[in-house]
């Protein structure tokens, strides 16, 4: 396990990107130039010793010296002792609708915009709390297994999107079937499955499987996000973006259904949330989530990091003394080579 002390620190690769764009700009112009001063024979005769990779060589020395340097400023650390840690908290799923509906921006930014928001402010609020995130469309796929990594589930979170599922449409009934087997504690006497959706959905099995869920001791809660007024679904049409039409050429316009999320929430005996009010949506939540009944449980964490900036300090230094030793002329034992076909027939 490593981690990244200082990550500031990574846009200073911007200035090696840079320097690299600027020694290829100048070495086309001297190219340019040359071509105009005399011919290639004629340049081989007045410097035989000019060498066409050394330059090339010596540019990637040194950016690979700076990149080294650049990681030690952000100090990288190694977790070299893992201990067993007792804490104590509930098990919450999240299911995440990521079909393409959720993309309809009748609610600021869009659905699925405002259903993360939703997930890392309550995420946020938790304590020592075990997190799974659950995405489905027409399919469900586990995003993020049962972990204490709260900032692993946010850093997951962000990546959501529709492409990660290949079919389309809403199912429910997937996301409530993979949760069934997410809860990996027998003993956790208190578990939560968040379910965040605009209820687009085109199955009906949801309540069979909830009650399925609830005879486990799972507590359903729902969210819904979108407008009963609905709205257009953006798609990218080539270059620009457009909205998705039916087969009559017009429109689509996508409308929340939290009839759908009523009904699994009731019968999971939880509660219907409407998600448009965050701070009202994420408050209730986290007191909810803050109240219930902690449960112990063991968990191993890394607690002793060491430095490793040293290394790549060494490794920078070496790269840059190494481009000391570089010359733009050829190098007689490679000449003889004639690896980079330096040599003319």
């Amino acid at each position: 396990m490593y981690q990244l002390e200082e990550k500031t620190y990574f846009i200073y690769f911007i200035a090696i990107a840079v320097l690299i764009l600027t020694f290829v700009i100048v070495l086309f112009w001297k190219k340019r130039k040359q071509k105009n001063f005399a011919t290639k024979k004629l340049l081989d005769k007045l410097s035989p010793e000019r060498s066409t990779f050394k330059p090339v060589l010596k540019i990637l020395v040194v950016a690979l010296g700076l990149s080294f340097l650049i990681i030690a400023l952000v100090n990288p650390k190694m977790g070299t002792k893992l201990e067993t840690l007792n804490r104590e908290g509930v098990d919450v799923v999240f299911a995440l609708d990521v079909s393409k509906s959720m993309l309809a921006e009748d609610i600021a930014p869009s659905r699925l915009a405002k259903s993360k928001q939703i997930i890392a402010k309550i995420i946020d609020n938790l304590g020592s709390d075990r997190i799974g995130i659950i995405i489905y469309a027409g399919n469900a796929y586990p995003l993020l297994p049962i972990t204490t990594d709260q900032a692993a589930a946010k850093m997951f979170l962000q990546n959501a999107n529709p492409n990660m599922v290949y079919s389309q449409g809403t199912a429910i009934n997937e996301a409530l079937r993979l949760a069934k087997t997410y809860y990996d504690n027998d003993e956790q006497t208190n578990r939560f499955l968040i379910l965040i959706s605009d209820g687009e959905d085109h199955t009906e099995e949801n309540v069979t499987i909830t009650n399925e869920l609830t005879k486990e001791g799972i507590k359903i809660y729902t969210i819904g996000v979108g407008t009963i007024k609905g709205g257009p679904i953006p798609m990218k049409v080539g270059n620009s973006i457009g909205y998705k039409k039916d087969r009559k050429g017009e429109t689509v316009i996508t409308k929340m259904h939290d009839d759908i999320l009523k009904q699994i929430a009731k019968e999971g005996n939880g509660k219907y949330l409407y998600g448009n009010d965050m701070t009202k949506t994420v408050d209730f939540v986290a007191k909810l989530l803050n109240n219930a009944e902690k449960k112990a449980f063991e968990t191993k964490k890394f607690t002793d990091y060491k430095d490793q900036f040293q290394w790549f300090i060494g490794l920078g230094i070496l790269f840059l003394i190494l481009d000391l030793f570089l010359f733009n002329k050829k190098t007689k034992w490679i000449e003889k080579l004639n690896l980079f076909n330096e040599k003319t027939k």
